[in-house]
């Protein structure tokens, strides 16, 4: 069975946990299960990852509108039920899960190439996989993206390449510079929205 919740992100919950084993499910499967149903609507896959314990899994999926960079909580529920009737079809997780998709919010997670050129200017905060000259987390301005890096300005090391396949996490840091930039979208309806419920 399914637990689905639809609810709209105003801050990212914070570094996301490595995947579940491969025994619970297929990530790339999901992905390629998922992400039609997402671009069909006009909106763009930011992150999709399996999060919490074999025993109480999540499903969370990471969307926005090109428009906005963001999701109102309409789509955030119209894309919900869509992505949860696939799953109920086609069903690739055979244990209770539960479905969470949101939009990134102001502090967004960088995830994409395009990411690190759309935010240049604002402060990041990056972990890496393994560590690079001896450490695994920078904070500095974001400047941009260069073949497989991103650039960043590191205080007291200057332009830096990060390889985007080593980066592990990358988040916007929450400036009023950053809440400036980023549309405000509406909250009608916030109250009702978050809904989680069981399917059999």
């Amino acid at each position: 069975s399914t637990w689905v919740t639809f609810w709209r992100l105003v801050r990212d919950p914070g570094p996301v946990p490595k995947p579940l084993g491969a025994d619970l499910t297929d990530t790339n499967a999901l992905l390629t299960l998922i992400e039609p149903a997402v671009t069909t609507r006009g909106f763009e896959l930011v992150r999709l990852a399996m999060q919490g314990s074999k025993l109480n899994p999540t499903l969370q999926v990471m969307a926005e509108d090109p428009a906005t960079g963001q999701l109102t909580l309409d789509q955030c529920a119209s894309l919900s039920r869509a992505i949860s009737v696939l799953l109920d079809e086609a069903d690739p997780i055979e244990s209770e899960y539960r479905l969470e998709v949101s939009s990134p919010g102001i502090d967004r997670p960088l995830t994409r190439a395009k990411d690190w050129t759309n935010w240049a200017g604002h402060q990041v905060r990056i972990t890496m996989t393994a560590p690079i000259d001896g450490r695994r987390k920078f904070d500095g301005i974001v400047i941009g993206a260069e073949a497989d890096s991103a650039l960043v300005d590191v205080p007291g090391q200057g332009k830096t390449a990060l390889p985007l396949a080593a980066i592990e996490f990358a988040k916007l840091a929450l400036t009023d510079q950053l809440i400036k930039a980023t549309r405000p979208l509406s909250v009608e309806g916030a109250d009702e929205l978050d809904e989680t419920h069981e399917e059999d």
